[in-house]
C-alpha cells in the first residue's frame, strides 16, 4: 500500500509545485501560439475594420505597406472609432522620388508614424461634420482644416475627399494627396 501511495504522491506533489511557481514551461515552447494583438482576431461574419478594408483596396497598397512598417496595424484594428483620410496610391506617387521608399526604411519609422497619424482622427467624422473652415486635431496633436468648394470637400486645401467608406470601427475617407504635418 506504501509503494501505491508514493507512487501517486511524488507526481502530484511535482505538479503542484510546477504550478505553484507559475512553471509554464509546458505552454511556454516553441509550438505555443505567438501572442496576437487586435488584427489577428479572425472574425468571417463581422464587417471588415478600416485595416481589412484597406488591405482589401488595391488603390491603397502603399498605405497598406506604411500602416504596417509604422507597426500600427494593431492600433487601426482596434474598435475605435477612427477616422483615416488615406491617400490612394496615385497619391503617394505624386510625393518626390524616392520619399515612400526612405520612409519605409526603419530607421525612418518616427516620421513615417507622424505622418501616418496626421492622417488619422479619434472618432467618427462624417462628411456632414466636415464643415467649411472646421479644424480638426489628428492623433499626432497636429491640426486638418478641412474646406468645401461646391460638392467638393478637402482637407487642408489640396486634397480631395473622392470616396467615403464606412467600416466596423469607423470611417475611410479616401484622398487624392497625402497629407503632411506642419514642419514636414
Amino acid at each position: 500500500m506504501k509503494k501505491i501511495l508514493f507512487t501517486f504522491l511524488i507526481p502530484a506533489v511535482l505538479f503542484s509545485c510546477n504550478s505553484e511557481t507559475g512553471d509554464q514551461s509546458s505552454s511556454a515552447g516553441t509550438d505555443a501560439p505567438a501572442p496576437v494583438g487586435q488584427s489577428g482576431v479572425k472574425d468571417e461574419t463581422s464587417r471588415p475594420n478600416i485595416v481589412q478594408t484597406a488591405v482589401g483596396s488595391e488603390q491603397h497598397s502603399t498605405l497598406v505597406a506604411a500602416v504596417k512598417a509604422a507597426g500600427l496595424v494593431d492600433a487601426l484594428s482596434n474598435a475605435g472609432p477612427f477616422t483615416v483620410f488615406a491617400p490612394t496610391n496615385e497619391a503617394f506617387d505624386k510625393l518626390p522620388k524616392g520619399t515612400v521608399e526612405n520612409l519605409l526604411k526603419p530607421e525612418n519609422k518616427a516620421d513615417l508614424s507622424n505622418i501616418l497619424e496626421y492622417h488619422t482622427y479619434v472618432g467618427s467624422l462624417s462628411r456632414m461634420l466636415l464643415a467649411d473652415g472646421e479644424e480638426f486635431e489628428q492623433v499626432n496633436a497636429k491640426k486638418v482644416k478641412i474646406s468645401r468648394k461646391g460638392d467638393k470637400i478637402f482637407v487642408n486645401d489640396n486634397a480631395e475627399i473622392i470616396a467615403t467608406i464606412s467600416t466596423s470601427n469607423g470611417l475611410i475617407h479616401v484622398i487624392d494627396n497625402v497629407l503632411l504635418p506642419p514642419g514636414k
